[in-house]
């Protein structure tokens, strides 16, 4: 017996100028079943999805819903035939409350009744499992209840094809159990839910097919319960790819940094950071996770003196001779170069912190140079070749050393900035979310470029999003949540509910 169809699209072309998202794209979602569209950064899975919401138009092709050729011109066009998608970034009114956002923008005959509405986002949230506190404002909401106010803000529109786009990606362990127990009863319940991740181990757990897009094109369909995450990424990238990551011990480590008592006031006026106290070894990797905003950012800020710390704050540098310790608290960082420090930080903000967006490649190689008063006539054939070798080892999708670098891919700007930052040989190296936006294969490159440092004896801090990356290259994971460290796990041992727990959890402050 044939499958029932809930939506099916043929032909689906999209382009943006001269960048074609997605290509000749066919897709078909069954009725009561969980399907992922599994593909690298800039594969096309949310501009086709993006097509489906109606948030662009596409160029050709057909969109079928229940059999039926439709038009989807607009996302209300999407609610009317009950299609909707649940974005990567919320769209909620912070003041309102959770039923205010719900039922924002919903126009009908009826007049406005706020308790009724109240009582039918109960009766969804009941029926599925969802906890939500229905008068609770968005401002006071964690990530995990304004994710489940987008997707009861969908069913309550009545939706019957739920786009969720990486609905995992700012989630604990804990919670993503949550959700995808959710889905599943949302799937018995015969809705059709699509999650576009890049997740492999995610993929396997939740869904029932899995679809693969490359470079704007479909490349197939499988059952999920066929695959493995190998052959899921040989379908992804059109190659073997090793996905191993090797972690050997530290070779006699050596005290690099002491953090004692680092507090920093955010802008808002609340703590950032307070009263953090570790240390960082040469030869070891020191994980860092967190959800994002508990405090990540200001720490390596603070340490590579781009953040004001409080009084009583302290980040001692001992030299590789064990020498005397420095201070670099209250330094800046041309101070803290000008003291001899070689110190690296790959910043999450690529462009407003790490390059120079206007300049092409070479002159971004040489920004230190710059910045240590040398005169901007300097030789670029050092830098050209550094540039050109790191075009070559990261792969680089570049027409040359002499593009504007706002002119690369966010994927492409990462390679650049880490592979100069790691070219400066420096003894401490910290990197933030060193692999968002790269595809598995640069992933591993840069995970090896970090065991090669770590080899050297430099001293690495490493803020991840994935706890099964963290888990397997680092040596050490510090967990910290709302500016306080909640644990110290060792990398070997560590399990991903440990880590989510402790991401969780309040840190009691320490007794003096």
């Amino acid at each position: 017996m044939k499958e029932k169809l809930a939506m099916e699209l043929k032909g689906i072309t999209k382009t943006f100028g001269s960048v074609v998202a997605n290509k000749d794209v066919n897709l078909q979602v069954r009725k009561g079943e969980i399907l992922a569209i599994l593909g690298e950064n800039g594969s096309g899975k949310t501009t086709l999805m993006n097509m489906v919401s109606g948030i662009y138009y596409p160029d050709s092709g057909q969109i079928f819903v229940n059999g039926e050729e439709v038009v989807i011109k607009s996302p209300k066009d999407a609610f009317d035939y009950r299609i909707g998608m649940i974005h990567q970034h919320f769209k909620l009114v912070d003041i309102f409350t959770a039923t205010e956002n719900i039922i924002l923008g919903i126009k009908d005959q009826k007049k406005f009744n706020l308790k009724e509405a109240q009582e039918k986002v109960k009766e969804i949230s009941e029926k599925y499992g969802f906890l939500l506190d229905v008068n609770k404002k968005i401002y006071e909401m964690s990530v995990s209840e304004k994710q489940t106010v987008e997707i009861i803000k969908v069913l309550y529109r009545g939706a019957d094809i739920l786009i969720l786009d990486e609905p995992t990606a700012v989630l604990t362990p804990q919670e993503t159990k949550k959700l995808f127990n959710i889905l599943r009863r949302m799937k018995e319940d015969g809705k059709s839910i699509i999650i576009i991740t890049h997740k492999l181990h995610e993929v396997l757990e939740i869904s029932d097919r899995v679809t693969i897009l490359r470079k704007g094109e479909y490349v197939a369909t499988v059952n999920t319960a066929e695959a493995t995450e190998q052959s899921l990424t040989e379908m992804m990238m059109g190659e073997k790819v090793d996905l191993n990551i090797t972690r050997e011990e530290p070779k006699s480590p050596k005290k690099r940094l002491e953090v004692k008592n680092l507090s920093v006031k955010g802008t808002d006026g609340k703590m950032a950071l307070d009263d953090v106290n570790f240390s960082l070894y040469g030869g070891e990797i020191l994980g860092i996770a967190g959800i994002s905003g508990c405090g990540q950012k200001e720490l390596l800020e603070s340490i590579a003196g781009l953040q004001k710390t409080l009084s009583g704050s302290s980040i001692l540098y001992t030299p590789e001779d064990e020498g005397n310790q420095e201070q670099l608290v209250g330094k800046s960082p041309r101070d803290i170069r000008k003291m001899g420090i070689a110190l690296s930080f790959v910043p999450e903000d690529r462009l407003g912190m790490g390059l120079v967006g206007n300049m092409d490649i070479i002159d971004n190689m040489m920004l230190r140079s710059y910045k240590s008063g040398h005169s901007v006539f300097l030789d670029r054939k050092n830098p050209k070749k550094l540039a050109d070798n790191i075009i070559d080892k990261l792969e680089v999708v570049t027409p040359d050393a002499t593009t504007p670098v706002r002119r690369l891919s966010g994927g492409n700007v990462q390679k650049v900035l880490v592979g100069r930052e790691i070219a400066s040989h420096p003894k401490v190296l910290m990197v933030a979310y060193p692999v968002r936006g790269l595809d598995i294969n640069s992933s591993y490159t840069i995970y090896n470029l970090l065991n090669e440092q770590k080899a050297k004896g430099v001293a690495i801090i490493f803020v991840g999003e994935d706890l099964d990356v963290l888990i397997e290259l680092c040596d050490r994971i510090m967990v910290i949540n709302s500016g306080r460290i909640t644990g110290i796990v060792d990398g070997k041992t560590a399990a991903k509910d440990e880590i989510g727990l402790l991401m969780t959890k309040n840190a009691e402050k320490e007794e003096k």
